[in-house]
């Protein structure tokens, strides 16, 4: 199974949850699952952290494209498939232009085209017609969705101290 993470993952882990600088051992998990396959975002992800100009960005600009992974032509479908669901009325316009140009368009896009998982902090809000909200996209087009907290559960991820310095 392999998973794809939200741009809000890398940036609430940072402010909130895993600060680089007092857990750097879920950033390691990160690159580590990486490079066994398991975990990637979405060049869109990238962009969006990359205009942040802090230490998260840099951590990203070094993961490169084998971790944000650039669109391609399988994603032409799913990209349509997307667009259509979101825009079948259930939603003000305005929340549909906004969903259409972010990188939530492109990361539903790509998880539907791949079969990934999308990993995000956003909750499914089926009455909310103001915003799309990535799990109901999810939900109305059968693509999985989690939390970050149950991908690292599912995972079995463990940030276990060790000898201090």
């Amino acid at each position: 199974m392999a998973y794809l993470l939200d741009a809000n993952v890398f940036i609430q882990g940072k402010k909130l949850h895993y600060g680089l600088d007092f857990c750097p051992a879920f950033w390691e998990w990160l690159i580590l699952q990486n490079q066994h396959g398991g975990v990637y975002s979405i060049e869109k992800v990238a962009d969006e952290i990359l205009a942040g100009e802090d230490d998260l960005s840099d951590w990203v600009a070094d993961r490169g494209d084998q971790f944000f992974l650039q669109p391609d032509d399988a994603m032409l479908p799913a990209l349509s498939a997307v667009s259509n669901w979101v825009s079948d009325g259930r939603y003000k316009q305005s929340a549909v232009n906004e969903f259409l140009q972010v990188a939530d368009y492109y990361l539903v896009s790509y998880a539907l085209a791949h079969e990934y998982v999308v990993v995000t902090h956003e909750i499914s809000k089926p009455d909310r017609v103001r915003k799309v909200q990535i799990p109901d996209v999810c939900i109305g087009l059968k693509v999985k969705c989690m939390t970050p907290f149950e991908m690292l559960r599912k995972e079995r991820a463990r940030f276990v101290l060790g000898p201090t310095e």
